[in-house]
């Protein structure tokens, strides 16, 4: 058997399809314009690319657009205020605050600041809440929970009766995703690190979800044959590279695996350091010295940058699993373009609401 791959970028675009036409109609017959706020704090470099994401995904899907980013030094007051501020703009149905934030700031404080009618992350107390509770619907889905459900219903996996396992127990995933799967009628198993016999209980799973974080941890002999798995994890490994050398770095005396930059490679890589070949001298990409190029005038230096090959898996073995299980998500590919999808899906549905048109 080899499994069905369930394409999370395809079905992405099937969803981005049916928002852009509600967009459209909004628009015309009511006026409204959907429109999604993003908070920035700090100069994560992972974080400004989410939110540039999400930012060009929005111009796709004709909403409005407000990127708010202040500095790292920003007080909790400071962001507070800019949340309630965009809590009472009604240009703006939907507000997204990148974490991780700064060290100094208490994140949950930041988080329930969000007004209840513009948490299309879905984590607020109330929303949650509503998600555990039988017969109660909540403002908003956790975007990453909502996207797997929707590549179960959309690949035609049947959800009603079967028992499904969750491999982890987080807020973010796990236990939301649980509450979807219960609300459809799924016999749920919840697994973590202390289940006993944890292969065994994942392999009576008709749909097994896993997100646990942990590289290719589920094997073939973890699954029902036939199984829907669904692979939440994403998780960067090393990958070895012919010319792998060991370097020391000439400031911190630290030592660390690269080879100069190789064009013909494909697939991840990441600058790991710099090698002056003037002085025969590495550093890593953090330590290299500002003056490196004039601290020899007379010997100008010549650099080369230092890289390392990586991949992303899940945390599913694909190449093993893909011979057992019914369907089966890539990662990447998979759940990740359903994030962003259901995020834009959760702020159309806050543009809605505040049009009168759903309750």
């Amino acid at each position: 058997m080899t499994a069905k791959l369930i394409d999370g970028q395809a079905i992405a675009a099937q969803i981005y399809e049916e928002i852009e036409a509600e967009v459209a109609e909004l628009k015309e017959k009511h006026g409204i314009t959907p429109g999604l706020a993003t908070v920035l704090v700090g100069e994560n470099p992972a974080s400004q690319a989410y939110v540039r994401s999400k930012q060009r995904t929005c111009t796709q899907c004709g909403f409005h657009s407000v990127g708010e980013h202040l500095p790292a030094d920003a007080t909790q007051e400071e962001v507070e205020a800019l949340v309630e501020r965009l809590n009472a703009d009604d240009s703006i149905h939907g507000i997204l605050v990148q974490l991780p934030l700064p060290k100094h700031m208490d994140e949950e404080q930041v988080l329930r600041a969000v007004s209840l009618e513009k948490d299309v992350d879905g984590f607020h107390p109330v929303n949650i809440g509503r998600l555990a509770m039988k017969g109660r619907e909540p403002m908003f889905v956790p975007c990453t929970p909502a996207g797997c459900i929707e590549l179960l219903i959309r690949s035609g996996v049947e959800i009603e009766g079967q028992d499904a396992v969750i491999l982890g127990r987080s807020n973010i995933v796990g236990l939301p995703v649980s509450m979807l799967l219960l609300h459809r009628n799924a016999t749920i198993t919840i697994t973590h690190s202390r289940t006993r016999d944890l292969p065994g209980a994942c392999k009576q799973a008709d749909i097994l979800i896993a997100a646990v974080g942990r590289p290719e941890m589920v094997k073939a002999d973890w699954v029902k044959p036939g199984a829907a798995v669904i692979d939440v994890g994403i998780n960067r490994v090393w990958r070895d590279h012919p010319a792998d050398r060991e370097w020391t770095c000439a400031e911190t005396s630290e030592t660390f695996v690269a080879h100069r930059k190789d064009e013909s490679e494909k697939g991840g890589r990441r600058k790991m350091g710099v090698y002056c070949e003037t002085h025969d001298k590495a550093y890593l990409k953090d330590e290299v010295p500002e003056n490196i190029e004039d601290a020899d005038k007379a010997h100008p230096c010549e650099t080369v940058d230092l890289y390392r090959k990586y991949a992303l898996v899940g945390d599913v073995d694909f190449d093993e699993v893909k011979e057992v299980a019914g369907y089966l998500t890539p990662v990447p590919g998979g759940v990740g373009p359903m994030t962003i999808a259901m995020l834009m899906w959760n702020t159309l549905s806050g543009a809605k609401r505040a049009a009168g048109l759903i309750d």
